[in-house]
Protein backbone atom coordinates (compact mmCIF):
# COMPACT_ATOMS: atom_id res chain seq x y z
CA UNK A 1 0.00 0.00 0.00
CA UNK A 2 2.82 2.43 0.75
CA UNK A 3 4.16 1.96 -2.79
CA UNK A 4 0.80 2.98 -4.27
CA UNK A 5 0.45 5.90 -1.87
CA UNK A 6 3.94 7.13 -2.73
CA UNK A 7 3.27 6.66 -6.44
CA UNK A 8 -0.03 8.55 -6.17
CA UNK A 9 1.67 11.43 -4.35
CA UNK A 10 4.46 11.69 -6.91
CA UNK A 11 2.33 11.01 -10.00
CA UNK A 12 -1.29 11.96 -9.22
CA UNK A 13 -2.42 12.11 -12.85
CA UNK A 14 -0.91 8.70 -13.69
CA UNK A 15 -2.37 7.19 -10.49
CA UNK A 16 -5.81 8.54 -11.38
CA UNK A 17 -5.58 7.06 -14.91
CA UNK A 18 -4.43 3.69 -13.53
CA UNK A 19 -7.24 3.63 -10.96
CA UNK A 20 -9.95 4.72 -13.37
CA UNK A 21 -8.65 2.60 -16.23
CA UNK A 22 -8.30 -0.47 -14.03
CA UNK A 23 -11.77 -0.18 -12.53
CA UNK A 24 -13.28 0.63 -15.92
CA UNK A 25 -11.75 -2.49 -17.49
CA UNK A 26 -12.68 -4.67 -14.51
CA UNK A 27 -16.32 -3.57 -14.49
CA UNK A 28 -16.54 -3.71 -18.29
CA UNK A 29 -15.29 -7.28 -18.44
CA UNK A 30 -17.62 -8.40 -15.64
CA UNK A 31 -20.52 -6.87 -17.59
CA UNK A 32 -19.21 -8.41 -20.83
CA UNK A 33 -19.18 -11.84 -19.14
CA UNK A 34 -22.77 -11.32 -18.00
CA UNK A 35 -23.73 -10.36 -21.57
CA UNK A 36 -22.02 -13.49 -22.89
CA UNK A 37 -23.97 -15.66 -20.45
CA UNK A 38 -27.23 -14.01 -21.50
CA UNK A 39 -26.41 -14.55 -25.18
CA UNK A 40 -26.12 -18.29 -24.61
CA UNK A 41 -29.89 -18.65 -24.00
CA UNK A 42 -31.67 -15.42 -24.99
CA UNK A 43 -31.60 -16.01 -28.78
CA UNK A 44 -33.47 -19.33 -28.33
CA UNK A 45 -35.96 -17.62 -26.04
CA UNK A 46 -36.65 -14.91 -28.61
CA UNK A 47 -36.96 -17.48 -31.42
CA UNK A 48 -39.86 -18.96 -29.46
CA UNK A 49 -41.44 -15.50 -29.29
CA UNK A 50 -40.82 -14.02 -32.77
CA UNK A 51 -39.90 -17.12 -34.80
CA UNK A 52 -37.24 -17.34 -37.49
CA UNK A 53 -37.55 -13.90 -39.06
CA UNK A 54 -34.87 -11.91 -40.88
CA UNK A 55 -34.63 -8.26 -39.90
CA UNK A 56 -31.88 -6.05 -41.33
CA UNK A 57 -31.25 -2.49 -42.36
CA UNK A 58 -30.04 -1.56 -44.93
CA UNK A 59 -29.77 -5.25 -45.85
CA UNK A 60 -27.26 -4.96 -48.70
CA UNK A 61 -26.17 -8.30 -50.18
CA UNK A 62 -22.38 -8.58 -50.63
CA UNK A 63 -19.68 -11.23 -50.77
CA UNK A 64 -16.61 -11.24 -48.51
CA UNK A 65 -13.86 -13.85 -49.03
CA UNK A 66 -16.30 -15.78 -51.18
CA UNK A 67 -18.94 -15.82 -48.43
CA UNK A 68 -22.30 -14.23 -49.27
CA UNK A 69 -23.63 -12.05 -46.47
CA UNK A 70 -26.05 -9.26 -45.69
CA UNK A 71 -24.59 -5.94 -44.53
CA UNK A 72 -26.67 -4.51 -41.73
CA UNK A 73 -26.16 -1.63 -39.35
CA UNK A 74 -29.28 -2.75 -37.50
CA UNK A 75 -30.48 -6.35 -37.35
CA UNK A 76 -29.18 -9.70 -38.49
CA UNK A 77 -29.73 -11.98 -41.45
CA UNK A 78 -31.59 -15.21 -40.77
CA UNK A 79 -28.30 -17.12 -41.06
CA UNK A 80 -26.89 -14.93 -38.27
CA UNK A 81 -29.86 -15.35 -35.95
CA UNK A 82 -32.34 -12.92 -37.48
CA UNK A 83 -34.67 -10.84 -35.36
CA UNK A 84 -34.33 -13.22 -32.41
CA UNK A 85 -30.56 -12.68 -32.15
CA UNK A 86 -31.00 -8.93 -32.68
CA UNK A 87 -33.50 -8.70 -29.83
CA UNK A 88 -31.27 -10.86 -27.62
CA UNK A 89 -28.28 -8.65 -28.40
CA UNK A 90 -30.20 -5.43 -27.70
CA UNK A 91 -31.49 -6.92 -24.45
CA UNK A 92 -28.01 -7.89 -23.26
CA UNK A 93 -26.62 -4.46 -24.14
CA UNK A 94 -29.44 -2.69 -22.30
CA UNK A 95 -29.19 -4.89 -19.19
CA UNK A 96 -25.40 -4.67 -19.25
CA UNK A 97 -25.46 -0.87 -19.35
CA UNK A 98 -27.99 -0.78 -16.50
CA UNK A 99 -25.23 -2.42 -14.44
CA UNK A 100 -22.23 -0.73 -16.07
CA UNK A 101 -23.36 2.92 -16.04
CA UNK A 102 -23.90 3.29 -12.27
CA UNK A 103 -20.69 1.38 -11.50
CA UNK A 104 -18.63 3.60 -13.80
CA UNK A 105 -20.33 6.81 -12.69
CA UNK A 106 -20.32 6.20 -8.94
CA UNK A 107 -17.30 3.97 -8.33
CA UNK A 108 -14.82 4.44 -11.18
CA UNK A 109 -15.19 8.18 -11.82
CA UNK A 110 -16.90 9.21 -8.56
CA UNK A 111 -19.05 11.65 -10.48
CA UNK A 112 -21.57 13.99 -8.89
CA UNK A 113 -22.51 15.64 -12.18
CA UNK A 114 -25.96 15.94 -13.76
CA UNK A 115 -27.18 12.34 -14.11
CA UNK A 116 -29.76 12.84 -16.91
CA UNK A 117 -27.32 14.50 -19.37
CA UNK A 118 -24.73 11.87 -18.44
CA UNK A 119 -27.20 9.05 -19.11
CA UNK A 120 -28.18 10.59 -22.46
CA UNK A 121 -24.56 11.05 -23.57
CA UNK A 122 -23.64 7.55 -22.43
CA UNK A 123 -26.71 6.16 -24.21
CA UNK A 124 -25.84 7.99 -27.45
CA UNK A 125 -22.30 6.62 -27.30
CA UNK A 126 -23.54 3.11 -26.56
CA UNK A 127 -25.99 3.21 -29.48
CA UNK A 128 -23.27 4.49 -31.84
CA UNK A 129 -20.89 1.74 -30.77
CA UNK A 130 -23.67 -0.86 -31.02
CA UNK A 131 -24.44 0.10 -34.63
CA UNK A 132 -20.78 -0.10 -35.68
CA UNK A 133 -20.32 -3.40 -33.84
CA UNK A 134 -23.45 -4.81 -35.50
CA UNK A 135 -21.95 -4.01 -38.91
CA UNK A 136 -18.75 -5.78 -37.82
CA UNK A 137 -20.58 -8.91 -36.60
CA UNK A 138 -22.72 -9.19 -39.73
CA UNK A 139 -19.43 -9.66 -41.60
CA UNK A 140 -17.50 -11.56 -38.92
CA UNK A 141 -20.11 -14.21 -38.10
CA UNK A 142 -20.75 -15.55 -41.63
CA UNK A 143 -17.07 -15.49 -42.59
CA UNK A 144 -15.91 -17.31 -39.44
CA UNK A 145 -18.81 -19.77 -39.71
CA UNK A 146 -17.78 -20.53 -43.30
CA UNK A 147 -14.22 -21.10 -42.07
CA UNK A 148 -15.55 -23.72 -39.62
CA UNK A 149 -15.03 -21.79 -36.38
CA UNK A 150 -17.27 -23.41 -33.70
CA UNK A 151 -20.17 -21.29 -32.43
CA UNK A 152 -18.87 -21.11 -28.86
CA UNK A 153 -15.43 -19.91 -29.99
CA UNK A 154 -16.98 -17.41 -32.40
CA UNK A 155 -19.25 -16.04 -29.65
CA UNK A 156 -16.35 -15.63 -27.24
CA UNK A 157 -14.20 -13.91 -29.89
CA UNK A 158 -17.08 -11.66 -30.93
CA UNK A 159 -17.77 -10.66 -27.34
CA UNK A 160 -14.10 -9.91 -26.61
CA UNK A 161 -13.47 -7.95 -29.84
CA UNK A 162 -16.67 -5.94 -29.78
CA UNK A 163 -16.40 -5.45 -26.02
CA UNK A 164 -12.78 -4.30 -26.32
CA UNK A 165 -13.51 -1.73 -29.01
CA UNK A 166 -16.60 -0.57 -27.17
CA UNK A 167 -14.58 -0.20 -23.96
CA UNK A 168 -12.08 2.17 -25.57
CA UNK A 169 -14.77 4.37 -27.08
CA UNK A 170 -17.03 4.36 -24.03
CA UNK A 171 -14.05 5.06 -21.73
CA UNK A 172 -13.32 8.23 -23.72
CA UNK A 173 -16.98 9.26 -23.50
CA UNK A 174 -17.23 8.46 -19.78
CA UNK A 175 -13.98 10.27 -19.00
CA UNK A 176 -15.58 13.36 -20.55
CA UNK A 177 -19.12 13.16 -19.18
CA UNK A 178 -18.08 12.19 -15.65
CA UNK A 179 -15.45 14.92 -15.37
CA UNK A 180 -16.00 17.66 -12.78
CA UNK A 181 -17.92 20.58 -14.24
CA UNK A 182 -19.54 18.62 -17.08
CA UNK A 183 -22.52 20.56 -18.54
CA UNK A 184 -21.44 23.89 -17.04
CA UNK A 185 -21.62 26.50 -19.78
CA UNK A 186 -17.90 27.30 -19.44
CA UNK A 187 -16.94 23.58 -19.22
CA UNK A 188 -13.75 22.58 -21.02
CA UNK A 189 -12.77 18.89 -20.83
CA UNK A 190 -9.03 19.61 -20.78
CA UNK A 191 -9.39 22.00 -17.84
CA UNK A 192 -11.62 19.55 -15.97
CA UNK A 193 -9.00 16.83 -16.45
CA UNK A 194 -6.28 19.12 -15.09
CA UNK A 195 -8.41 19.97 -12.02
CA UNK A 196 -9.09 16.30 -11.36
CA UNK A 197 -5.37 15.74 -10.85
Amino acid sequence: MSFMSNFAEKHPKAAQWIREGGLFVLFSYVVTFIKYLLLTFLPALFVNIVGDVEWTWPGIQVEVLGVPLTLAIIGNSLADGGLAFTLANFTTIFLGECINFPLQRNVTFRSHGPVIPQILCHLAGTIGVMLVMNLFTCIWNPVTAALGVPDAVRNIATTIVTGGVAMIIIFAIDKTIFAPGFMNKDYRPEEAAAKAE
